[in-house]
Order: C-alpha cells, then structure tokens, then sequence
C-alpha cells in the first residue's frame, strides 16, 4: 500500500515538472523573437523643395524643445520615455518613465478604432 501512495504522490509532481519545461522551453522560444527598437529625437515636416535643399551642415528644427524627454518605441509602439546618456562614447537613453502594459493595450485599442 505503501508503494501505491507514493506513486500516486509523484504523478501530480512529475506533470508539475513537465509543464515548468514546457513553459521554460515556450519562454526560450519567445526569448529569441528579434524586435525593432527605435529612439525618437523629435519629429519635423517639410516640402520636397526643402529637403532638396538639405547640405551639410543645414539644422532641421523639431518640434520637441530642448529637456523633453525622447520617446522609446519597440516595434512602432510606445513603451518609454528617456534622457540622453553617454555611454563608453556612445549615446544611450536612461527610461525614465515606462508605459505601463495596461496602457500600451489601451493604446493599441484607440489606434483600431
């Protein structure tokens, strides 16, 4: 009786154990999906006669002022803000405010409508 009790014990650990892998092997799979990120100084419109006449040199002026924060976006969509930081000589951007999941769907809903 013994053996029988510890048999029907492990069964619900072993079914625990195969699904914590397949979420595992699931997660790994998701992990490795390649996405596009983008950072937005700030954004402009201008007449074709005017980017022909575009040299070095020439200033484009945005319609962000100077301190607003950049804006981060994954994929075309809108998950942070940030500051420019730099980095080993590079540029890079501090979050500052991350857009909360919540919002991000309320986003995409507004967008289809």
């Amino acid at each position: 009786m013994a053996d029988e009790n510890e048999n029907e014990a492990s069964e619900p650990e072993d079914a625990m154990r195969k699904t914590e892998e397949q979420e595992a092997r699931e997660l790994d799979f998701i992990l490795d999906i390649p996405l596009e990120l983008s950072v937005e100084l700030g954004k402009t419109r201008m007449l074709v006669n005017d980017l022909l006449q575009l040299g070095q040199g020439s200033i484009i002026e945005l319609n962000k002022l100077a301190g607003e924060p950049l804006e981060v976006y994954i994929n075309r969509k809108l998950i942070a803000r940030g500051e420019v930081v730099v980095v080993n000589e590079k540029f890079g951007v501090r979050l500052t405010d991350v857009i909360t999941p919540i919002d991000r769907v309320k986003s995409l809903a507004s967008e289809n409508q």
